[in-house]
């Protein structure tokens, strides 16, 4: 495909973006529907989709566009970087249509970027400036600029199989080339063919798996000892529970309320070398876990630059929802904590409410309970922005 061709199919799954589509699902039906796309297209149109619903906004303003479309997004995100349109939007072959006369007036009387509202500026939702203001003080703006451009990729060093160095000098011979990430002792950033991990000897043979950087600080903080009995009670794909399985022998239960999530984590495991029951509901003793971690549903605020559609999705009604889920998952999951444990409360969101206020309210209505520690993650740390605090009971269920 020319690169004039990428662009008028980002430009229609864009569209159906716009009417309602989930990002992924629309990329997917794409890919299916043209199957001469080589994985450089896919990847390519992958990277168009991605940039404009970052700056869904910012790029709608630059073309001047009364309201975002695929064109438009697509026009604005080309202005935005210092091109021309014109030489895009050609018509030939199976490139964009040419502009007509009123986009190139609409572009051409477009206001200046000083002059647009704040959050058109940062794309962010008129409704969520005050909660981010809140939550992020003086970050505010910063985090917000750091969502707008794409997320780096990290592995995580699986230690039951390798070193960092040893699996970094393995991804190399591959032609992955990575570098270490302070913020966790096992992190490796993919800076050379990211996109290869997943189809390499090294992913296969369990060396390392993508994750990113901030859960895995959040992880290595944990108070993991040899032989506890440690309960991921919302395992999803199980990342976690590889990453602490790794990390301290023990015993480790993984629990979904819907267990199809976790249908890959036995094969994962498997390559991991690492040993993971399955549990379900009844199979949960009470005060039975040195440790329980809570990786809640939340709003994935911090996650903005990886599911980039997911900050036009998000209502009021919605985070209000995740908060009465989260305090009831609290609720629910904390007598399965042993006396002198630990209960890990952890999300992927930057809002107050979903974090250091969520914790707040569960200590005032859980008499035994103190908070021992608590660490707010944001992109200017590198990675995603990503919350855990971990508490403890000092008397039995």
């Amino acid at each position: 495909m020319t690169p004039s061709a990428r662009v008028a199919a980002a430009a229609g799954i864009l569209d159906d973006i716009l009417a309602g589509a989930p990002a992924e699902r629309a990329l997917t039906n794409w890919a299916r529907g043209n199957r001469f796309a080589g994985s450089g297209d896919r990847n390519a149109i992958r990277d168009h989709v991605f940039d404009a619903l970052r700056c869904l906004r910012s790029h709608t303003a630059h073309a001047g566009a009364a309201s975002p479309s695929g064109r438009a997004l697509m026009i604005g995100g080309i202005a935005a970087a210092g091109g021309d349109p014109d030489t895009v939007f050609t018509g030939d072959g199976y490139g964009p249509a040419p502009m007509t006369q009123a986009e190139r007036d609409a572009l051409a009387a477009a206001p200046g970027v000083g002059t647009w509202p704040e959050a058109v500026a940062l794309d962010c939702p008129d409704w969520l400036v005050p909660a981010l203001r809140g939550s992020l003080g003086p970050d505010f703006a910063s985090v917000m600029v750091a969502m707008q451009r794409r997320a780096p990729a990290f592995l995580r060093v699986n230690a039951a199989r390798a070193a960092r160095e040893q699996a970094a000098e393995a991804l190399a011979a591959e032609g992955i080339a990575t570098t270490p990430h302070p913020l966790a002792s096992l992190a490796l950033e993919a800076t050379v063919n990211a996109r290869k991990v997943s189809g390499s000897s090294v992913y296969r043979d369990g060396l390392v798996e993508l994750q990113d950087v901030s859960p895995q600080a959040a992880v290595e903080a944990l108070p993991l000892r040899a032989g506890h009995r440690v309960l991921d009670y919302c395992a999803g794909g199980g990342g976690k529970t590889l990453a602490m399985a790794a990390r301290c022998p023990g015993t480790y239960d993984a629990h979904d309320t819907d267990p199809s999530r976790m249908r890959d984590l036995p094969v994962r495991a498997r390559r991991a070398g690492v040993d993971v029951s399955l549990r379900r509901d009844a199979e949960l003793a009470p005060g039975g876990y040195d440790l329980v971690l809570l990786d809640v549903p939340c709003s994935g605020t911090g996650t903005w630059r990886r599911a980039p559609d997911a900050r036009w999705t998000l209502t009021s009604e919605r985070l209000a929802g995740l908060v009465t889920l989260q305090a009831a998952i609290l609720d629910r999951a904390h007598g399965f904590v042993a006396p002198g444990g630990t209960l890990a409360y952890m999300t992927c969101s930057l809002l107050n409410a979903e974090n250091g206020d969520q914790v707040a309210d569960f200590l005032r209505r859980s008499p035994g309970w103190r908070l021992l520690h608590e660490r707010r993650f944001t992109p200017l740390d590198g990675g995603d922005g990503f919350y855990s605090a971990h508490l403890t009971r000092a008397t039995g269920p």
